[in-house]
């Protein structure tokens, strides 16, 4: 069987047909030698091995923020605002910007793997470290200043002051992002998320009763329940470090290495483009809160507001795993030369997100006058996210694929491409249609969300035109090009070593 003819017929098709006609996709199940039922069971597997561990991960993680305001809140409503505005606004803040760009780690790593350049994940691992705790090291002054800072943006004295004290107990966590998310790409890329979600697990457990000490026990009050939370966020990653440390992955990490310290500037670029991708899309829906305080009768549209964004927080656990799965499946396979399969591997991702945002959807609208239940008994809270429940479930809908395409993005590396593309539909489009509705037509939070909502709509429809129009054995061709170049740096900086090595011995000899 001729497979090269095969595959270049496939292309040809999917360049000059309708590229997602029920022929074509029989033709790329042809090229991989299965049936299409098939070959979605198989990428279903590999998906899921990476989703489902992921998002009890990403649970587990929101379980730990949750139990620390849950105790916070037995010392008052004051402590409870403070260590809100804390973790909402400064470790929320730089969380965004750590995460978005250990994601470039994401791209290197999950190609490499699948090129099986395997001993260039530990070194993209290291390179990691050192970029992201420079990063650190410059947003630790928030930590520090955060009193002043919060009094600028126009919060109470006695907020910002309570606020200020607790930040301090933050900056251990702080210090631990750099450690952590690297070591967690990592793991994912090479499909180790079991080991992940199995430490997540245990310190949740330490997480609980280290809390409980602090709190009941050492009467240590806010600070210790803050501090409580940068202990079990240390426990994760020397948790993390000490299976990998100690031959968990003996063919991707070979110890510490000085090949970690060239290539930074290459890497800064990749992870800024990463970290400002994803920033602009942790922040985006955090200034909806912002807009909506400034609104008359603030008090019941934030707290409506609030209740409808948690419960799109917790679905949303499910398209930011499916993120994930979708970044290290389709960096896995354009590392390994298939464009056809990364393709396909996003089309499978993104349908399968489709079909549960549908569920949540349906969900939301089926049930609108009673999900808020949950949460308050307030008669003027429940009729105000009543009036809500449409923009709720259209936000759950379009969230179930637009994190599915970021995926894509960062399998591919198209970071710096994306984040021009959020700059201009979040904030340039998005958040002044917003305003321009409450404003013009004074529709309050329903001209806001929907506005910003249009703005995600935008956005998501120009990544689903990248990727239908991507040519993929391009990319995979780009990813093996870098892939082979980085093994060839590496060779070189080896053999200078060996050189070096030689000559010394060479030497002491004589």
């Amino acid at each position: 069987m001729d497979r090269g003819g095969e595959g270049e017929g496939c292309r040809a098709s999917l360049l000059h047909g309708e590229a997602r006609k029920k022929e074509e996709w029989q033709v790329v199940a042809a090229a991989a030698g299965g049936g299409l039922g098939r070959r979605v069971y198989e990428e279903s597997k590999r998906l899921w091995v990476i989703v489902g561990p992921a998002i009890f991960t990403r649970t587990t993680n929101y379980s730990m923020n949750v139990i620390m305001q849950a105790f916070a809140g037995h010392l008052g409503d004051l402590e409870l605002a403070s260590v809100s505005f804390a973790c909402t606004v400064l470790v929320g803040f730089n969380y965004g910007i750590m995460l978005g760009m250990a994601s470039a780690l994401e791209t290197l790593c999950g190609q490499a793997f699948g090129a099986k350049k395997y001993h260039m994940m530990g070194v993209y691992m290291q390179r990691s470290w050192i970029v992201l705790s420079a990063c650190a090291l410059l947003l630790t002054p928030l930590y520090l200043f955060a009193e002043d800072l919060l009094l600028l943006a126009g919060q109470p004295p006695e907020v910002s002051a309570m606020a200020g004290r607790v930040s301090l107990w933050f900056i251990p966590l702080h210090f631990s992002l750099p450690f952590l998310f690297p070591l967690q790409q990592f793991l994912q890329c090479q499909l180790k998320n079991s080991v992940v979600a199995a430490a997540s697990a245990a310190a949740l457990c330490f997480h609980v009763s280290v809390t409980w000490l602090f709190f009941s026990w050492f009467r240590f009050g806010l600070a210790g329940v803050a501090l409580a939370l940068s202990m079990s966020w240390w426990a994760t990653a020397l948790m993390l470090f000490g299976y990998v440390a100690c031959g968990g992955c003996p063919e991707t990490w070979y110890g510490f290495s000085v090949e970690a310290f060239s290539g930074i500037w290459e890497f800064v670029k990749l992870s800024s483009a990463s970290g400002v991708m994803l920033c602009l899309e942790h922040w985006y829906y955090r200034i909806l809160i912002v807009l909506t305080g400034n609104l008359k009768d603030a008090a019941i549209a934030v707290d409506a507001l609030t209740i409808c964004l948690l419960i799109n927080g917790c679905e949303m656990m499910i398209p930011l795993a499916f993120f994930t799965g979708t970044g290290v499946r389709v960096a896995n396979e354009l590392g390994a030369g298939s464009g056809d399969r990364a393709r396909f591997a996003a089309i499978v991702s993104s349908t399968t997100s489709l079909l549960i945002g549908v569920f949540f959807c349906v969900l939301v609208m089926c049930f609108h006058d009673k999900i808020a239940l949950l949460f308050t008994t307030s008669a003027a809270v429940l009729a105000a996210v009543d009036k809500l429940y449409v923009l709720l479930a259209f936000t759950i809908l379009l969230n179930s694929v637009q994190p599915v395409l970021s995926g894509v993005a960062v399998g591919s590396g198209w970071q710096s491409k994306v984040a021009y593309v959020n700059i201009g539909c979040y904030y340039l489009v998005g958040l002044p249609m917003g305003i321009l509705l409450e404003w013009l037509f004074n529709l309050g939070v329903l001209g806001i969300w929907g506005g910003m909502i249009g703005g995600t709509a935008i956005q998501t429809l120009i990544l689903a035109v990248i990727t239908l129009r991507c040519d993929w054995e391009k990319e995979a061709m780009i990813a093996s090009t870098r892939m082979s170049r980085k093994r060839e740096k590496f060779r070189a900086s080896a053999d200078c070593s060996l050189s070096v090595l030689y000559t010394v011995n060479f030497s002491n000899s004589v």
